[in-house]
């Protein structure tokens, strides 16, 4: 007897990523758990944060959330760097804003952050990446949101212990997401309508 549960196959999961990276409208997450350990070189500072980062470019707005806590320093700045050589290792220079994020909590262990960054401004961005990507803000904005696509950027925290970064994380889409569980459905909805009546309609 055949198993009734749905395996979900690598081309069907392909193909939506695909069509969220190619539909309008659709704001993107990206998500990172931050860790000493995960920080080139890696350390062992036992702090531990979460990044949730939203990335519409149709809108042209960046939402950046970032809670953490248990640093061994106090904090001196926070960034997105871009882009690493390979996805999910390696070190970038930063592609955001310097010397931090604006408004990002400074001279604290722990603590929590939420800012939307418009990005169609260059205040938006290290003015070296916009060099380095065209030398307009609108092919940075385009350059970093391939990047985060790619797994190519990280978000991490300096702090005055560790100034090179106390806990970072890869930026990556987290699994299961709502929008491409959504478009994944989607397309096992029309492939089984496909196999239903495709006969009939082209009877």
């Amino acid at each position: 007897m055949k198993s009734k549960s749905l395996l979900i196959s690598s081309p069907i999961v392909a193909v939506a990523l695909m069509l969220a990276a190619n539909a309008t409208a659709i704001p993107i997450e990206y998500v990172a758990d931050l860790s000493g350990p995960k920080e080139s070189p890696p350390n062992a500072s036992p702090g531990t944060g979460f990044a949730d980062v939203t990335f519409d470019l149709d809108a042209h707005t960046m939402r950046v959330q970032i809670t953490f806590s248990g640093l061994v320093g106090t904090t001196t700045a926070s960034h997105i760097h871009s882009p690493t050589a390979v996805p999910f290792t390696g070190t970038a220079s930063v592609a955001t804003q310097v010397p931090t994020f604006a408004n990002f909590p400074l001279g604290v262990h722990a603590g929590t952050y939420d800012m939307t960054f418009d990005t169609s401004l260059d205040s938006t961005y290290n003015p070296a990446f916009v060099t380095a990507n065209g030398g307009s803000v609108a092919t940075a904005e385009a350059a970093l949101a391939a990047s985060l696509a790619a797994g190519t950027s990280y978000l991490n925290i300096h702090t005055t212990e560790f100034p090179g970064g106390e806990i970072r994380g890869f930026l990556h889409v987290p699994e299961a997401s709502p929008t491409l569980v959504c478009l994944v459905m989607g397309l096992i909805g029309l492939e089984m309508f496909r196999r239903k009546f495709g006969t009939q309609l082209n009877a």
